[in-house]
C-alpha cells in the first residue's frame, strides 16, 4: 500500500527487510576529538561546500524533511570532484558488486518502512542496551503498533507531524509499553543541527536514514530534491560531515568514509532508461548520495511499496559503479 492521507492521523509504511551489515565501531571512544584531512575550498557550518540553492526542500507530513540549504538538499552536481575520487570508486568496485541495486521494491522483503504520527500521539518509554551513551533518551512518541524494519537492523522510522520532529530507532523490539532498541537519535527537522561529534545514529555514519531513502511518492511527483542513503562493503574509519561517525575498522585509505558524497557523472547517458529509475537517476545526478552505512555493495535504500514497478526498478542495475564520481565536500575527520 502507499502513503495513505494525513487525515487518516497514522501513516505507515508496510514492514519489510533491508539487506545491511551490522554497523561497527559502535562504542564511544574516550575521547571525543578529533583530526582532519586537508580540502581545497571552505566549508559551511553544516558541513558542506557552499553549492547552488536547490529550492524547496522534500515535505513529509507536512514537516520539511530539513531545510532548504541542509546539505541533505543541495544541489552538488557543480561542485568540484573529490581529489581521491578515481581510488574511491576503484576501491568500491575492487570489494563488492559493481554495479547499483534497489534494496526496496514491490516485494515486503525489501526497504525500511516509516511512520507519520500526529502531533498528540502520547511519549513511550525508550530503554537502550547497545550504544545508549550515543543515544538521544526518550520518551519518543512512536505509536506502540509501529512499522518496524524486518531482519536484523530492526529500524523504525517516526517522523512526527505539528512538532516536526524525527525518530529513528535501531536493532528495535517493543517492551511492555515502550521499546527496547539497541540505539535511537532525533533530529529537529527544521533545523541544520548535527550529532555530537563521533557518534553514532541509527545508521552508522551518525545520519538520519529517512531523509535519505527513495520514497514512490516522489518519483510518481516526477523528482526527488534529495540526496540518497547507499552501503558499500568496505569502508574505512574516518567520517566527513555532516556524518559524525566513522566507517569499518579497515584503516585502508582508498575505501570510502562515512559521509562521502557521490554522484552520478554529468556525462553519463540517461536516453535508455525510464520511468522510476530515470527519475532515481536523474536525483542521483543532482543531489548524489551519502554513504551510510557498511553493508553490500551499491545498495540505495528505499521505502517498501506494493507499488513499485520491480522491473523497471531493475533497470538500476545496469548502471555500474563506475560512472560515479566522488564529491569534496568537506575534510575526512578521524579518531586521534
Amino acid at each position: 500500500m502507499g502513503v495513505k492521507p494525513l487525515a487518516l492521523l497514522l501513516t505507515t509504511v508496510p514492514l519489510a527487510l533491508v539487506t545491511c551489515r551490522e554497523r561497527r565501531n559502535g562504542s564511544p571512544p574516550a575521547d571525543r576529538n578529533t583530526t582532519t584531512t586537508a580540502m581545497t575550498a571552505p566549508a559551511t557550518d553544516h558541513g558542506l561546500l557552499a553549492p547552488p540553492a536547490s529550492g524547496p526542500g522534500p515535505v513529509l507530513g507536512g514537516c520539511p524533511l530539513f531545510p532548504a540549504d541542509n546539505p541533505w538538499n543541495q544541489d552538488i552536481s557543480r561542485l568540484p570532484v573529490h581529489p581521491q575520487s578515481g581510488r574511491f570508486i576503484a576501491n568500491i568496485q575492487a570489494h563488492g558488486d559493481p554495479n547499483l541495486h534497489p534494496d526496496f521494491g514491490s516485494d515486503r522483503a525489501y526497504g525500511i518502512p516509516y511512520t507519520v504520527a500526529p502531533a498528540g500521539t502520547p511519549p513511550v518509554p525508550i530503554r537502550y542496551d547497545e550504544y545508549g551513551d550515543e543515544s538521544d533518551p526518550g520518551p519518543f512518541p512512536i505509536p506502540l503498533d509501529v512499522a518496524i524494519e524486518g531482519g536484523n537492523d530492526r529500524h523504525i522510522l517516526v517522523v512526527q507531524s505539528g512538532t516536526c520532529r524525527l525518530f529513528e530507532l535501531y536493532h528495535s523490539r517493543r517492551e511492555g509499553r515502550g521499546f527496547v532498541a539497541g540505539s535511537g537519535a532525533s533530529w529537529d527537522l527544521r533545523s541544520n543541527a548535527l550529532r555530537p561529534d563521533t557518534w553514532t545514529s541509527c545508521d552508522q555514519a551518525g545520519l538520519p536514514i529517512l531523509p535519505g531513502l527513495v520514497r514512490r511518492d516522489e518519483v510518481q511527483a516526477g523528482a526527488i530534491r534529495h540526496a540518497l542513503r547507499v552501503t558499500f562493503d568496505h569502508t574505512q574509519a574516518g567520517w566527513i560531515a555532516p556524518a559524525r561517525h566513522p566507517g569499518g575498522d579497515d584503516s585502508d585509505p582508498d575505501a570510502p568514509p562515512m559521509g562521502l558524497r557521490l554522484r552520478l557523472r554529468a556525462d553519463y547517458d540517461l536516453s535508455r532508461f525510464h520511468g522510476a529509475t530515470r527519475v532515481i537517476l536523474e536525483a542521483l545526478k543532482r543531489y548524489g548520495m551519502f554513504t551510510a552505512d557498511t553493508g553490500t555493495n551499491w545498495f540505495i535504500t528505499g521505502a517498501m511499496d506494493p507499488g513499485w514497478d520491480d522491473d523497471d526498478l531493475a533497470q538500476l542495475r545496469d548502471v555500474p559503479g563506475t560512472a560515479f564520481e566522488a564529491v569534496l565536500t568537506g575534510p575526512i575527520q578521524r579518531r586521534p
